[in-house]
């Protein structure tokens, strides 16, 4: 496989929606040396990340994520991401190698100028996302730390995304048959869109 060294540069548009998640429910997909950090009593927060990266990226690939929680190490809170799939093999192998990012292939099928996109492994349907109306925001830069582990090492790295976010109605599916459907087993709290989307993804370092 082929794939850019860290950092990677990926442009495009993507939804994110926000979920508050027992806790309990939360536990099996995020390893017991991380702490989980509380949104509201017995909840975390975490959410679903639909994305399209092309001219200008790294690489071209969509990408569907799904954050189990917000976790703590080193008195730093980060993401945990559980589940990740794209449809680039050298994307699967990048992010495998360089951030153990537990990434597999599946097949996006993007409809209705984008608003709608349907995620599939072989037959099975992964989750679906539908958006519909959207409230404009103002372009801005965000940061956020993302845990994952490689090799038994745990290792922290940033992204910046800088986008014209929007806020959006939004309607997510995730079967029952969907590798996360106990995790993600209610609807949004929130959902957001950003469009001209311009993320960093900077290499790991290992934490303590």
């Amino acid at each position: 496989m082929s794939y850019p060294q860290a950092p990677w540069t990926l442009k495009g548009f993507a939804f994110q929606t926000l979920h508050l998640i027992d806790i309990a429910k939360a536990s099996p997909f995020i390893p017991p040396e991380l702490a989980i950090v509380s949104a509201a009593p017995d909840k975390t927060l975490g959410g679903v990340y639909f994305s399209q990266y092309g001219t200008g990226s790294s690489l071209e690939y969509n990408e569907l994520i799904v954050v189990a929680g917000v976790v703590r190490r080193e008195q730093t809170i980060g993401a945990w991401v559980s589940h990740i799939y794209v449809d680039n093999p050298d994307s699967v192998a990048g992010g495998r190698e360089i951030w153990g990012m537990p990434k597999e292939l599946a097949t996006f099928d993007w409809q209705a100028g984008a608003q709608r996109v349907v995620v599939q492994q072989d037959d099975r349907v992964l989750c679906s996302l539908s958006s519909s109306w959207r409230v404009s925001l103002v372009r801005q830069a965000i940061a956020f730390p993302v845990y994952s582990l490689l090799n038994s090492n745990f290792l922290r790295f940033n992204a910046t995304a800088s986008a014209n976010f929007g806020w959006i109605g939004a309607k997510l599916e995730v079967p029952e048959v969907s590798p996360f459907a106990s995790v993600i087993d209610t609807m949004p709290i929130s959902a957001f869109s950003a469009d001209s989307l311009e993320l960093r993804v900077d290499g790991p370092r290992v934490v303590a």
